[in-house]
């Protein structure tokens, strides 16, 4: 498989004002290492709020105006300047965002997917073409004469993704897709993750719910406080977890309710808190003394990556 996307050492961080003028730089991601390859998926994972969907905003260069970014975003080997995520996003990469209210209140539906056209037969083109993705995912004619506030939570949620695939793209970034879906649709937007898995698309997930990312990931990276701590294939979230490597990852796996709910004490540090170590010092039960002030790399080991001073060569 071809790789798609790499996404190297990437930070982020904003500039904030504090007690009057005083500034100070609040890093949010400081450093986010993964890749995809087509006809794949991989599951970004990690806590509600942890700044993951930043991503996604980083991929598409739509941070907002007082937010710094370092490292490299390549899309075929190339690294992209801004320029150029603004001439493929929506073509080549495409977005499912993570809410409906993404979608205009007062176009309809079929406008808000075809875009403006003034040339009557582009217009045909564009409209045949939408009607043909519609059908593939069971919305039918009269959706199209639609306003958003007309449609079901299943149904807005399937429209996003019919809009995202208009374009054909290579890699489509899925921001949180089912927060508040009832189990039904959840399974629904999973069976089109898939669908697009098998069209040779491939599809970051980005997402808290760690149950939809082992039901259709092929492989997870774990976010914890700003950093991608593990990339791990799906098979190895199996058994006592004997195949993870990160002593988070673990825990996490671990504290799922299937496998014993055994939950570790202590929080996920917050933005501005991280100490300068390792950020999963205070929690970790196999910590060593230089992980108080030194912060570990992220290793590769193949198709899995973990960012942990024991599987250093000669560790």
């Amino acid at each position: 498989m071809d790789k798609l996307l790499d996404v190297e050492n990437v930070s982020i961080s904003f500039i904030q004002y504090t007690q009057g003028l005083n500034q100070r730089d609040l890093k949010v991601i400081t450093d986010l290492t993964l890749d995809i390859s087509e006809g794949e998926i991989l599951a970004v994972l990690g806590s509600s709020g942890s700044g993951k969907s930043l991503l996604a905003h980083a991929i598409f260069g739509i941070l907002p105006e007082n937010a710094n970014l370092n490292g490299k975003i390549k899309y075929k080997g190339k690294e992209l300047s801004q320029k150029d995520k603004e001439e493929i996003r929506g073509k080549e990469i495409s977005l499912i965002p993570q809410s409906v209210n993404f979608l205009d209140p007062l176009m309809k539906i079929s406008d808000q997917a075809i875009g403006y056209t003034e040339n009557e037969d582009e217009k045909k083109a564009k409209k045949a073409k939408q009607r043909e993705i519609f059908e593939r995912y069971n919305l039918g004619p009269e959706v199209d004469e639609m306003y958003p506030f007309q449609l079901s939570g299943g149904m807005a949620r399937r429209v996003l993704v019919s809009t995202a695939l208009f374009s054909n793209p290579k890699l489509v970034v899925a921001d949180e897709p089912t927060p508040g879906l009832d189990e039904k649709t959840v399974q629904e937007t999973l069976n089109h993750f898939r669908k697009m898995k098998e069209d040779g698309v491939g599809v970051l997930l980005i997402t808290h719910d760690i149950h939809a990312a082992l039901e259709v990931a092929d492989r997870i990276g774990i976010f914890y406080s700003g950093y991608v701590i593990e990339i791990a294939e799906n098979k190895d979230f199996s058994g006592e977890g004997e195949n993870l490597l990160h002593p988070y990852t673990k825990a996490l796996y671990k504290a799922l309710p299937a496998n014993g709910f055994n939950l570790t004490p202590g929080h996920q540090p917050l933005h501005g808190e991280i100490p300068e170590g390792c950020p999963y010092y205070d929690r970790c039960e196999m910590r060593f003394d230089r992980c108080r002030n030194e912060r570990p790399q992220l290793i590769d080991l193949g198709n899995k990556k973990v960012r942990c001073f024991k599987y250093e060569e000669g560790a």
